[in-house]
């Protein structure tokens, strides 16, 4: 910026300049001296040391006045009496702003913004208009009105630009200055506590317990290595074996054998968090049990989010409120009533196959339950068929894959904000759900207000509950909003938990002819060939031993998380805030020292008294425990006990030759390249 004053240098120049405090000068010279005799003049060093005082004031009183001015390369003017009475222009001069040191140039904006106030009360009396506008591109309703018509053009109205301009910069570089400092100071100490000072500190809490576990590496901690491991798992098949773990969790695997054995519990590092890995059936029975809040669901990558929603994802009281709504519509007598849809879905997919088993194709049983189940949830969840619910299943399926791409960049700061395909694509998808969804629930609403609805499918048992909720409590119930989500939450549990059991129990009996024979007797035995019926589905002691230990051997989920939010003790560890839990299932399932040396051996019988005692300490954990247990277990045990009856009705079935045994963890278990089975008629 450069503005132009009269120079002490330039003695012609400056003896030839005149200020006076009723002056008003412009550039044009039309407009004259306020008086027809012009006063002594005074020297600009008079005028400073005469209104020091009130300088100061006028500056700010200018200043909030035009907040919004700001000058840039002003030309000021330098005036001269002439001989009539008027004011001319004499001579310009440019000064670039660094010949001058800023107290000098404070105290020149002061003394000509004194005057310049001076000579705007002036004008106001003689009642004469001027808009002031700051430039060009300014609204009227950011000028100003004073008394004069060409003030705005003037000497005195160009100083008080470059004074604002000046006086603003100044304290605003200083404010601006100041709170980037802090700004950066502030953000580098939060820094250095989540990267290096926290995770130290909950180490050494953790090691000073006796806990033993794996060193921290900023930033990243074990998860470079959690990756590829498994990715050299996913690599290579694995044997007809039901020994899955350290193929599944390889990483959680070898921590336990290097920190872990003895004590069933160690921890490792998920990017700047220590995670406990608890594979002790009390210990995960006493998290699971906990009511005292010190315990929390863990803050998931919100790539979870997109679909761990409703009663799943909630705590405390509102937990309570959605769990109370959603029991209802999973009562045993409710259940009953959705049997005719589960049968007509099952009766859909065996008539299909049918026709392609005398063709010897083999038949990717994974496929097939997913469309059963994806099946089964439209017509029991939202009484519509397969067909109109496939577009939520392909988004679905869709969806499951980005996140399971997204995974290794989660835990990068920031990274879910990136504008990457993935990310864009996944918001995209989790919008269209969300649209589809509520486009089914306004439906049902409007039924129910119509009274057409039937009431015999989850949703309207859903909305029912939630009325009379709304009844007792006001409005205390569901929003629309939460309906949805508990409607993504039926998608998601009621197709992957129910295609898994089936699948991996058809792989199973595919392996185990023998217990695959017994399952059948017992089916023909209790209906021969005829409809299975609820109560007759009920008292299949073999099919559900079976289920039992395919959950075991193979269950959906394969850990359950939570996190530390209040320091609490679990077994003899005192665990401080910030610290995560992993449950670990899978672990306690295969553990040999909780269910005998034959813990890897396909084996329904050891479920014979039940399933509390078929291990010690009761280690069978397939829909959780506590009063957080899946409130869909009996929805999936009935869809999967009727899809198997009617398939051991009429086919016999084993592995196809094209079949490779690779369980994956992708989200939830699943068979890494398919599940090729070959099916006989019988």
């Amino acid at each position: 910026m450069v503005f132009r004053l009269p120079h002490p240098d330039l003695p012609t120049v400056h003896s030839s300049v005149k200020w006076s405090g009723t002056i008003v000068g412009v550039t044009d010279g039309s407009l004259g001296s306020t008086h027809k005799k012009a006063r002594r003049p005074h020297t600009l060093q008079e005028d400073l040391e005469a209104n020091r005082a009130a300088m100061n004031a006028s500056k700010f009183e200018v200043a909030s006045l035009l907040t919004k001015l700001i000058a840039a390369q002003l030309e000021l003017t330098s005036y001269q009496e002439g001989e009539d009475g008027r004011f001319e222009v004499r001579k310009k001069i440019l000064l670039a702003s660094e010949d001058f040191s800023m107290p000098i140039v404070n105290s020149i904006i002061n003394a000509l913004s004194f005057r310049a106030n001076g000579a705007i009360k002036q004008l106001q009396e003689k009642e004469r208009i001027c808009h002031l506008y700051p430039s060009p591109s300014v609204s009227k309703k950011e000028g100003a009105s004073f008394r004069s018509s060409q003030f705005h053009k003037s000497f005195f109205f160009q100083i008080l630009l470059l004074s604002c301009s000046l006086a603003k910069m100044e304290l605003w570089f200083a404010v601006c200055g100041g709170l980037a400092a802090l700004l950066v100071a502030a953000w580098a100490v939060r820094m250095l506590n989540w990267a290096f000072w926290k995770p130290r500190r909950l180490d050494r809490a953790l090691r000073s317990q006796g806990l033993k576990g794996s060193s921290y590496r900023p930033i990243s901690g074990d998860l470079k290595d959690f990756v590829r491991l498994a990715e050299e798992a996913r690599a290579k098949p694995m044997p007809f074996s039901h020994a899955i773990f350290s193929h599944v969790s390889p990483f959680l695997q070898s921590a336990t054998e290097a920190h872990g054995k003895e004590n069933k519990v160690t921890f490792h590092w998920m990017g700047t968090n220590p995670r406990a890995l608890i594979a002790d059936p009390d210990q995960i029975r006493e998290v699971l049990a906990d009511k005292t809040g010190e315990i929390g669901k863990a803050n998931t990558s919100h790539l979870f989010k997109y679909f761990l929603t409703g009663v799943l994802s909630q705590e405390g009281e509102k937990w309570a409120k959605h769990r109370k709504i959603l029991n209802p519509a999973f009562h045993i007598e409710k259940l009953k009533r959705m049997l005719p849809a589960f049968y007509a879905c099952c009766d859909e997919l065996v008539n299909r196959w049918d026709e392609m088993a005398p063709k010897g194709e083999e038949i990717d049983v994974f496929v097939e339950f997913q469309s059963l189940a994806g099946d089964v949830i439209s017509r029991s969840a939202f009484g519509s068929n397969f067909e109109e619910g496939r577009k939520i299943f392909q988004l679905h399926n869709e969806q499951t894959l980005f996140i399971a791409g997204s995974l290794p960049y989660a835990h990068i700061p920031g990274y879910r904000f990136l504008p990457t395909r993935m990310n864009t694509r996944m918001k995209a998808i989790d919008k269209e759900l969300k649209g589809i969804l509520l486009s089914i629930i306004k439906k049902r609403e409007e039924s129910m207000k119509l009274g057409t609805a039937k009431n015999d499918d989850l949703l309207d048992l859903l909305l029912e509950s939630n009325l009379q909720h709304l009844r007792e409590h006001g409005h205390a119930g569901l929003t629309t909003d939460e309906v949805v989500d508990e409607c993504k939450l039926f998608y998601f549990a009621g197709q992957e938990t129910t295609s898994l059991l089936l699948t991996w129990t058809m792989v199973v009996l595919s392996m185990h002819q023998d217990w695959q024979e017994r399952a059948r007797e017992e089916v023909l035995q209790a209906f021969g060939k005829e409809k299975p019926t609820f109560d007759g589905l009920s008292h299949l002691k073999t099919v559900t031993l079976i289920l039992y230990e395919v959950l075991r051997l193979y269950p959906p989920v394969l850990g359950i998380p939570r996190q530390v939010l209040k320091s609490t003790k679990i077994g003899n560890v005192v665990y401080p805030p910030g610290v995560l839990l992993y449950l670990s299932i899978l672990q306690v399932h295969h553990d040999p020292d909780l269910w005998g040396k034959d813990v890897d051996e396909f084996k329904p019988e050891r479920f014979a008294e039940g399933m509390y005692k078929a291990s010690e300490k009761n280690a069978f954990f397939p829909f959780g425990s506590g009063h957080r247990i899946c409130i869909g277990q009996n929805f999936a045990l009935l869809e999967a006990k009727l899809a198997l009856c009617l398939i051991l009705q009429r086919f016999s079935f084993d592995l196809s030759p094209s079949y490779t045994h690779a369980p994956n963890f992708v989200l939830t278990l699943k068979p890494q390249h398919g599940a090729p089975i070959r099916l006989r008629r019988i």
